[in-house]
């Protein structure tokens, strides 16, 4: 039975506060009828009541009095999937959900909660019960709170929300299990919905009982000015990135707020910046992302960012909510390791924007440490022996591989990539390249340094990819499931045709070539390989006059026994893989990589240029820096590597003020 009820207190000068509660308990309905048709609150995700999506009242068991709502799963879920829509969006005040639940033996159980009165528009919360008794709470898959639930008894889940100042705290059997910020502010719909999938740790069964569903919000009280920090997002998640620090700020007072000082402090660093002229009225966001960036050190570290100096008149209504913390604690690649992902894609292929959008995503987040290849089939830029190859590996389009290991979805390769990236290698892939402009001809020495003892089961390849391919023909037009939005937002594809017209389409990535073959040249290596050994194999190309030299990289390849990349190695090809790009046209050359005792960096800049050097570990520390004040071209800046400890670094090269990083290896 639904219970609505409004409470007003009034306060000495007549001001009101109204709390909005509902609850249902279940008693009000007759045990085996579906739960729709008999309420008017509650329906399904289709639409459709009274069928197979409800789900039947029960008097087996409950938590108080005689019924309950039933949920049994099958493998995958459903088919029961029961919605409640409240009786408007909520997004300021303090919100709490809760309601009784009991998870079977064996089995486990699931809802989330949705931002919107239309089901699958806003993910607000993900709650997976286990059948080991482990409760995890995300939003699509990022991870919020894990804690324990007891397996086979009734027990109460509650978590209460401050809507206004992002904070989200979970109650078992009123105790707390911790709080946690939550981007999606807003609050519109429970889903009940039998499942317990294998990706977050369970057996595919879903089997429990829900009573005694109930909500209650109290509308936010707002002093005239007051700015928060409501959210702050995990920065790169790899140890020696350079990373966006990106927080939000609310407007939590009545007035508006019209400039303000926000800082971050990380692992020793502290940057300051202020913000304004704005104008962000009452309860709106402002999304701020530092204009200098975080390098994201090894270990377990506080980003701690904090509002100050609202509209410049100091402290606001409340400090309480200037302050947002949270821990960075990345992962640490392995020394010298790249990644590779393989995407098989074609232009036919309605769903393969997907694997694009992904793919460019790999690349701008992860890129130091990924080479990443889309494989087309049945278009113009199909690479026959590539498209073969991939082709016996997968079970259809689009597919990934992260280092030729299991087919996975484009969007689902990111634990297969930094479980591979922790991978120690078994050699250092480096890339040296000659280009002929006149005769178009490619010549790339892939090379392997040994890091233990190996035998002539590996084998080398090498790639070509291109950036930025574009075409004329309807060949290069791309069919295009996302389109009108129907299937989701997908990195801008619900806004174009289902028939992207070849005109609108430039494609990245595009995997041109693989020598010798795409299994790797048999004879890379001796019968015995020793570790500290290099050995290396030349590969020629000569490029078609439509490809772009000035888009392309070289990816060299380690094909282990079993037929997956140990490792690679990426490069342009006009330089081996140790060349990077500075953003005023120089580059510089960071040679050998990995380095015994001596590195050195070499300019290739075409006037005198103002240098600085500094040398960085991975957990942030400066190692060594020099201000070399202006060199000239050409010049060698040698760093003594005798003394480091073995691992990565970060060597920053600033020349005329522009930044550019690149990984050292010491041996």
């Amino acid at each position: 039975m639904k219970k609505i009820t409004i409470l007003l207190s009034a306060l000495c000068f007549g001001f009101t506060v109204s709390a909005q509660t509902f609850s249902d308990d279940f008693e009000s309905y007759t045990a085996g009828t579906y739960l729709g048709p008999a309420s008017p609150d509650w329906t399904t995700w289709g639409g459709t009541e009274g069928g197979a999506e409800d789900v039947l009242v029960s008097n087996a068991d409950a938590a108080s009095g005689t019924n309950s709502l039933y949920f049994s799963g099958v493998p995958g879920g459903g088919p029961a999937d029961v919605v409640l829509p409240f009786d408007q969006i909520y997004n300021s005040g303090n919100f709490t959900f809760e309601g009784n639940f009991f998870v079977e033996s064996g089995k486990g159980a699931y809802f989330n909660l949705q931002g919107t009165l239309i089901v699958a528009q806003v993910w607000a919360l993900d709650c997976f019960m286990l059948q080991d008794g482990t409760l995890k709470l995300s939003n699509q898959g990022t991870p919020y709170l894990t804690s324990n639930y007891p397996v086979a008894s009734w027990f109460n889940l509650r978590v209460e929300m401050d809507l206004t100042a992002n904070i989200w705290e979970l109650f078992i059997d009123n105790v707390s299990q911790g709080t946690f910020a939550n981007p999606t502010g807003q609050i519109g719909i429970l889903d009940l919905y039998p499942t317990n999938p294998v990706s977050e740790g369970g057996n595919d069964q879903s089997g429990f009982y829900v009573d005694d569903i109930i909500y209650n919000h109290i509308p936010a009280t707002l002093p005239a000015v007051n700015g928060g920090v409501t959210f702050v997002a995990q920065p790169s998640n790899i140890a020696g990135l350079n990373s966006d620090v990106t927080a939000t700020v609310r407007n939590m007072g009545s007035n508006d707020i019209t400039s303000f000082d926000i800082e971050y402090d990380y692992n020793g660093t502290n940057v300051q910046e202020s913000v304004g002229p704005i104008t962000l009225a009452s309860l709106d966001t402002y999304e701020h992302t530092f204009s200098t960036q975080a390098l994201v050190a090894a270990g377990s570290n506080s980003l701690v960012v904090t509002i100050s100096n609202v509209n410049g008149a100091g402290a606001d209504a409340d400090a309480s909510d200037d302050v947002k913390s949270i821990t960075v604690d990345p992962i640490v690649p392995a020394a010298g390791k790249i990644v590779v992902g393989e995407e098989a894609t074609g232009t036919w292929c309605q769903w393969c924007p997907r694997g694009a959008v992904y793919m460019d995503l790999f690349e701008q987040e992860y890129g130091p440490y990924w080479a990443g290849v889309a494989v087309h089939n049945g278009d113009p830029m199909t690479n026959t022996e590539y498209d073969t190859g991939i082709g016996a590996l997968i079970g259809g389009y689009p597919s990934a591989l992260v280092d030729r290991g299991a087919d996975v979805d484009p969007s689902g390769m990111e634990s297969d990539f930094l479980a591979r990236l922790q991978t120690p290698p078994a050699a250092f892939i480096t890339n040296a390249s000659t280009w002929d402009a006149g005769t178009r001809q490619l010549e790339v020495i892939v090379s392997a340094e040994f890091q233990i003892a190996a035998n002539n089961n590996y084998k080398l390849a090498c790639v070509l990819t291109e950036d930025g391919v574009t075409g004329t023909t309807t060949g290069y037009n791309q069919a295009n499931a996302y389109a009108g939005g129907g299937n989701g937002v997908m990195g801008g594809y619900e806004l174009l045709p289902a028939s992207v017209p070849a005109a609108q389409m430039v494609y990245d990535h595009v995997g041109r070539d693989i020598q010798p073959s795409f299994g790797g040249d048999p004879a890379s290596f001796p019968a015995t390989v020793n570790a500290g050994e290099t050995h290396s194999v030349t590969f020629n190309f000569t490029l078609p006059a439509e490809w772009d030299e000035n888009n392309m990289h070289v990816i060299g390849m380690l094909i282990d026994p079993n037929g997956r990349v140990d490792n690679a190695g990426k490069s342009t090809i006009f330089s081996n893989s140790s060349i990077q790009e500075i953003e005023n046209g120089a580059t510089f050359r960071l040679f050998p990589n990995p380095a015994n005792t001596v590195a050195f960096v070499e300019l290739n800049n075409t006037n005198d240029a103002n240098v600085q050097l500094r040398i960085i570990d991975l957990s942030g520390k400066e190692v060594g820096a020099k201000n070399y004040g202006t060199i000239t071209p050409g010049t060698q800046l040698p760093i003594n590597t005798v003394g480091m400890d073995s691992g990565v670094y970060i060597v920053e090269l600033t020349v005329n003020g522009e930044l550019a990083t690149k990984r050292l290896v010491v041996e």
